[in-house]
């Protein structure tokens, strides 16, 4: 389907040589691109359900936030890489490369005897989850023309949001049939991803001119060395060590050295993976920070309100996964509905700093919410929330994308992803230390003025909606009152982040989106301006 000789042409650099897809081209293209991603995406959301079972059988419950943190892990240290790796050997072979790597991962996820095994396995997985997500935006950039992206890159918001809330419902449905069980969380994936693999093969035909592949072998070290490291100390601190300790400070400089060494590697690398230039560029940088702080919210809503739905409202998993549906519809439709507006206007700029405002409007109401109140309230925020993240995740990566010049389109647009991950790890990280301690002052101090004790100690559970069920009346209302205010510390703490996207998207230089590859990112020394 896609002409020899256009991969030739752009390596050479006549960029005015590539080909024009129609859009019946482009959807067979995305068809394949969006499966993949959907069935990563899946497996993500899928195992959330299904956690509690697998510690269970394994009698590791202490180890869970490793299961589900070592996908994440691997997920936003490799995502940098990706990019860089299909500009040496091609997109097509590392897509498939990625989607091969998740296969893997989810077959010995699946077979695993052992918590150690699963950790390992959902680490492969988040390798392969980070280079279908980075790579789809790189390839959808490849083959479609500046001011037509909006219109896909809908479809892409829209995967992220039924992906989300379905993958919950799948693994509930999954760990509750007796005959399936929670290794078929792992499994349903795999075939998804084997047709995958077979429409990639069939439709995306880029011919990969071989080149002095120059691998930044010490700037890819130090890179996903700190990021690595970085992700650790976000997602364990306060859980399996103190943040004042020698763990937190231990990691905090390591940190620090390896962020410092990429910095000299990046300048003096022939083809860095991260190119210095980039960090002067000052829509990508405003683009990132509006990214990173879009993940914080969006993690806000995604891990913490399933709980206060099971715990507070005493829904199950299923019902409370129903709940979530406002949320998906929302981002479904102010997703694709925005990019036929961007790509009908050229004008992007309005639509995530309305997003933005509109997610720090939904998490203030999410933060009003209390024991009694009622579905269509918790249902009207959601959907706020979820408009406001349609209108504004893949408008960024647009606006990055419309800003690079043609040889940075994939570093440019994996880089973005880079900064969404990480923002979603320091929410998960950062708002739940605020769950935690609030849960427990609140709690002490209601027991303490009851004079009540909690049966068992200091062994409650409060993440078991079962055991909380359990509790005598008087304890189990402190718990639920404790948990109740705790969640709305959470959702509160969403909307400064919010707002600071809000405020780093008003200095982001809107330059209209180009009707041509040709010229793309010709302003960006110009139109897109430069941090000084």
């Amino acid at each position: 389907m896609v002409v020899q000789g256009e991969a030739q042409a752009e390596s050479h650099g006549d960029p005015g040589a590539r080909r024009t897809y129609t859009h019946i081209e482009i959807m067979k293209i995305m068809s394949g691109l969006l499966l993949a991603l959907l069935t990563s995406m899946i497996s993500t959301s899928v195992v959330a359900t299904a956690l509690p079972t697998i510690v269970g059988e394994f009698g590791a419950q202490e180890q869970l936030s490793w299961v589900a943190s070592a996908t994440l892990l691997t997920m936003t240290a490799s995502t940098p890489l990706w990019g860089k790796l299909s500009d040496l050997f091609g997109r097509k072979r590392m897509f498939q490369l990625a989607l091969g790597l998740f296969v893997a991962g989810s077959m010995v996820a699946g077979l695993s005897q052992s918590m150690g095994m699963l950790i390992a396995a959902r680490a492969v997985q988040g390798l392969g989850t980070g280079g279908l997500s980075a790579l789809t935006q790189v390839i959808l950039g490849d083959v479609v023309e500046p001011r037509e992206r909006g219109r896909y890159s809908g479809y892409i918001g829209a995967v992220f949001g039924v992906s989300t809330v379905g993958g919950p419902l799948v693994g509930g449905f999954l760990v509750d049939t007796s005959w399936l069980g929670w290794r078929w969380c792992f499994y349903v994936c795999v075939p998804l991803a084997i047709v995958a693999f077979a429409v990639i093969q069939r439709v995306l035909r880029f011919d990969h001119d071989p080149r002095d592949a120059r691998i930044d072998w010490w700037g890819a070290f130090t890179l996903t060395g700190g990021a690595s490291a970085l992700m650790l100390l976000l997602s364990f601190g306060g859980h399996e060590f103190a943040w004042n300790s020698p763990w937190t400070y231990g990691l905090g400089g390591v940190v620090l050295v390896l962020f410092g060494l990429s910095i000299m590697a990046e300048r003096r690398a022939a083809d860095p993976i991260l190119p210095p230039r980039l960090v002067r560029d000052r829509t990508f940088v405003l683009a990132g920070a509006a990214s990173l702080l879009v993940g914080v919210s969006m993690f806000g809503i995604l891990i913490y309100l399933p709980q206060y739905l099971q715990i507070v409202k005493g829904m199950s998993p299923t019902m409370s996964g129903i709940m979530t549906t406002p949320l998906v519809v929302s981002l479904l439709v102010s997703s694709v509905g925005c990019g036929r507006i961007v790509t009908r206007t050229g004008r992007w700029k309005i639509f995530p700093a309305a997003g933005l405002l509109l997610v720090a409007t939904g998490m203030a109401v999410l933060s009003l919410l209390h024991s009694d109140s009622g579905h269509w309230v918790i249902g009207a925020a959601i959907a706020i929330v979820g408009t406001g993240m349609g209108l504004t995740m893949q408008v960024l990566i647009l606006a990055a994308q419309n800003a690079a010049q043609p040889r940075d389109m994939a570093v440019t647009t994996s880089g973005i992803s880079f900064f969404r991950n990480l923002g979603g790890a320091v929410g998960v990280a950062a708002l739940g230390a605020v769950l935690a301690n609030r849960v427990r002052d609140e709690m002490s101090g209601m027991l303490a003025a009851a004079h009540l004790a909690v049966p068992g100690g200091e062994g409650l559970s409060l993440g078991t909606p079962e055991a909380i069920g359990r509790l005598p009346p008087a304890i189990q209302h402190i718990v639920i009152e404790a948990f109740t205010r705790a969640m709305q510390s959470v959702f509160l703490a969403s909307v400064p982040a919010a707002v600071l996207g809000f405020v780093a998207v008003l200095f982001l230089r809107e330059l209209p989106l180009r009707s041509s590859r040709t010229g793309e990112g010709a302003g960006s020394d110009g139109g897109t301006g430069r941090v000084a």
